[in-house]
């Protein structure tokens, strides 16, 4: 299992300056990758939020090691031309370090209300689904002929291509959706979230590694991932045990401070 640092860039991590930082100090001390939250608003207390592909291209510029990327980006929110656009350009900045986070999104925080977005969770899914073929066939370098019911991008190629053969596509879940199941199959792995405990995970793999394994379009014996996360002294071997190949730690949003991330990481991660 890997592990990594998942932090909300609120407030006292609001500054890509201090979060390229912490994510320098994560790497000397072993740590495989950081990851961030994808806002562009918070409920209270929240003041401050940055911008996560901004924030990305600041952690990439001083690490060399980590795996970095969005957990998660509402992708029915983003123009996937502008998506195709940034991961391509953000992985040739990393040399090839980019895991795209995606999910449909909520509205806990009336980010979706507020900015006139798409309310209905099935359209959002449709809005997902079209903007991930979208990427697939950008991220190839070869011009984009797409006509769909939500996105036009009319005979674009999206140059310089990634550094990755494909840019690896985590796509979060949560327990009894079976819709979101069938689209992380696809894909090439899965953030379950909302997760209180192993055996719950457990179910979760069981299910989607059997829809990869039958269903129609998933690559069988492919590479997978399953990212769970968790707080900083939470055991990750029950979850490990469960089918977890990624192990988040996780930071209290309503009190974030870069001394309480710096003093999880310089620890090193929990490995057994």
């Amino acid at each position: 299992m890997r592990y990594a640092l998942f932090l909300p860039i609120f407030d006292a991590l609001a500054d890509p300056r201090a979060v390229a930082g912490l994510a320098a100090e994560a790497e000397a001390a072993g740590w495989d990758g950081v990851y961030v939250w994808d806002h562009i608003d918070y409920r209270p207390p929240v003041r401050d939020v940055a911008d996560p592909w901004i924030t990305l291209a600041a952690i990439a510029m001083v690490t060399e090691r980590l795996r970095i990327g969005p957990l998660v980006t509402p992708l029915p929110r983003r123009r996937p031309a502008k998506v195709a656009r940034e991961t391509a350009t953000l992985d040739v900045l990393s040399a090839g370090r980019l895991t795209l986070g995606v999910g449909i999104a909520g509205d806990r925080s009336g980010e979706l209300t507020s900015t006139g977005e798409e309310l209905a969770d099935r359209a959002r899914a449709e809005m997902l689904d079209e903007a991930l073929d979208v990427l697939r066939v950008a991220w190839t370098g070869e011009p984009v002929h797409h006509r769909g019911a939500h996105y036009t991008v009319d005979g674009i190629d999206f140059l310089p291509r990634p550094v990755q053969a494909t840019i690896p596509v985590w796509v979060a879940i949560r327990q009894g959706n079976v819709r979101p199941l069938r689209r992380a199959a696809r894909h090439d792995g899965v953030f379950p979230v909302d997760v209180e405990h192993p055996d719950q995970l457990a179910e979760m793999v069981e299910a989607v590694t059997a829809l990869r394994d039958g269903g129609p379009g998933t690559p069988s014996g492919a590479p997978f991932d399953v990212a769970i996360g968790g707080d900083a002294d939470a055991d990750p071997r029950p979850y490990e045990a469960a089918g977890a190949t990624w192990w988040l730690t996780g930071f209290d949003w309503q009190a974030i401070s870069i001394d309480t991330v710096r003093g999880v990481l310089r620890d090193g991660p929990p490995r057994p």
